[in-house]
């Protein structure tokens, strides 16, 4: 039987947006620990995918007879269905049960990841791809809603928040490491299989220990389900499915081959054209997939606005030093690895650290300084020059970065989904990783192609992030205005 969990009517009460009330205790139970253990080590698996095959390419491509051109699916037959679905299934989840579609999700995942594992030629494997994101796009909306409506708002949510966006960060940092440690002892395949060994172990544990969470209209005497459910928008999820998947593909596809190809071009139009078709839907629907009040909220635009500021140009930055450290500075692979470790390795103090920040200034100061801080430490990479020594340089700026930037993850989450009734915390966190996946895609495609193009590798780097850097500046006074509090009028 699920562990049902409800918020104590003595908690202590916070503005989210301010300071907050440090009086609430960070204390978690056993039952806890364990249900945000299940919860992060699924975010852990699905970060960790996002880069744990990167390094790999080059040896799946030989491995399955992949053309080089071809191996960007490897990548985009992830990112469509993880990003194009995330909306449709966190509102699922919020109708029909998020511990349900989370499990089911799970347990697509793993399969998957064994398809890919032994996958036999490039069909079999873009199709285990495909199916992990599928999978992946049920278990991040699901999941971040189950960890927000387990956890109330206060101390115990903003530790909980912590922690996960660590392991996110960590995920993600980790997987660049792993991905050419593992390919290099024990094959392509190893990453695959890595991913189905997570899936094993917290699957059996998940069932258990995960509340169900049907909204209060959908439930009878004792709790009980009843029939009478409302209807899907499905207008409204074709519309924003489809423009979200065309709008990935055309950034994804652009991130390998430029904005020139009609196949880009096309399916960039159609995108934005389908995205606005779902707005006017949305405005018109008797049941919104997506309710337009609720992006009116300060907390829920701005907040997510400073999430897809930090996601993207933090990508972007790391994409570029990549080539900076092995192109420019001509380091290896493995010491390129060992720079970014360092990175994460502050990630994981910046997690511990961030909470007891929040609790003590709020999550809107917190987003507010995270972005400022990142945005000027990206600023000092401008130092970066082909000396030796600018090695040092690079590890302690991005490393720094990577701090305030886990600051902006774990506060611009607190933000968009602080003051959501626990029925819309499916939309509401569906909305946070829309966010946080359309950010990861967007960046590189938008900025890192001024570096791959520039005659002069150095310059290009100087000018993706000079550009970097000024956007994470402005958001951040942009974000500071938008969640201004109003004064109460006398």
């Amino acid at each position: 039987m699920a562990i049902e969990t409800t918020t104590s009517p003595t908690a202590p009460v916070r503005d989210p947006l301010g300071s907050a009330d440090t009086s609430g205790s960070t204390r978690l139970s056993t039952r806890d620990k364990l249900v945000l253990f299940v919860l992060c080590a699924a975010q852990f698996m699905v970060a960790l995918d996002f880069s744990v095959l990167n390094v790999a390419l080059p040896a799946l491509g030989t491995d399955l007879g992949m053309s080089t051109s071809a191996l960007q699916w490897a990548v985009t037959a992830f990112a469509l269905p993880s990003g194009g679905f995330l909306l449709l299934f966190g509102r699922i989840g919020d109708l029909y049960g998020r511990r349900r579609l989370f499990l089911t999700g799970l347990a697509l995942f793993g399969a998957a990841s064994l398809l890919a594992t032994f996958a036999w030629d490039p069909a079999s494997f873009l199709t285990g791809r495909a199916l992990q994101g599928l999978g992946a796009a049920a278990i991040v909306p699901t999941g971040m809603s189950l960890l927000t409506t387990t956890f109330p708002e206060g101390p115990a949510r903003d530790r909980a928040l912590g922690i996960s966006g660590t392991l996110l960060s960590l995920g993600f940092t980790i997987g660049m490491v792993a991905g050419g440690v593992l390919t290099d002892a024990l094959g392509w395949r190893s990453t695959m299989g890595l991913l189905s060994v997570f899936a094993v172990i917290v699957l059996p544990l998940a069932p258990g220990l995960l509340p169900e969470s049907l909204p209060h209209s959908l439930k009878g005497m004792g709790g009980a389900p009843i029939p009478d459910r409302p209807r899907l928008d499905v207008p409204g999820a074709v519309t924003v499915t489809g423009g979200l998947l065309s709008l990935i593909y055309a950034l994804s596809t652009a991130a390998d081959h430029g904005f020139a190809r009609t196949d880009v071009v096309t399916t960039l139009i159609a995108g934005l054209l389908l995205l606005a078709a779902f707005v006017a839907v949305e405005s018109r629907a008797h049941a919104p997939l997506v309710s337009l009040p609720m992006l009116r909220r300060r907390t829920v635009a701005w907040g997510n606005l400073g999430g897809l500021v930090t996601f993207s140009m933090m990508s972007t930055v790391v994409f570029v030093l990549t080539l900076y450290l092995q192109d420019v500075l001509h380091l290896s692979a493995f010491e390129t690895g060992l720079i970014f470790g360092v990175q994460g390795a502050l990630s994981v103090v910046a997690g511990s650290l961030t909470p007891k920040v929040i609790g003590r200034f709020g999550a809107r100061r917190t987003l507010v300084g995270s972005l400022a801080g990142q945005g000027a430490l990206v600023a000092a990479l401008l130092g970066l020059n082909a000396h030796t020594w600018s090695v040092w340089l690079a590890t302690a700026a991005v490393s720094l970065a990577s701090m305030f930037h886990l600051g902006a993850i774990i506060s611009y989450g607190l933000t968009a989904t602080s003051g959501v009734p626990d029925e819309e915390q499916g939309l509401a966190t569906g909305l946070v990783t829309s966010t946080q996946q359309i950010g990861l895609t967007v960046g590189i495609p938008l900025l890192g192609v001024l570096a791959t193009t520039s005659d002069d590798l150095l310059a290009g780097v100087h000018t993706v992030l000079a550009l970097d850097a000024a956007i994470v500046l402005v958001a951040s006074v942009l974000v500071a205005l938008g969640l201004r509090r109003t004064q109460p009028r006398v």
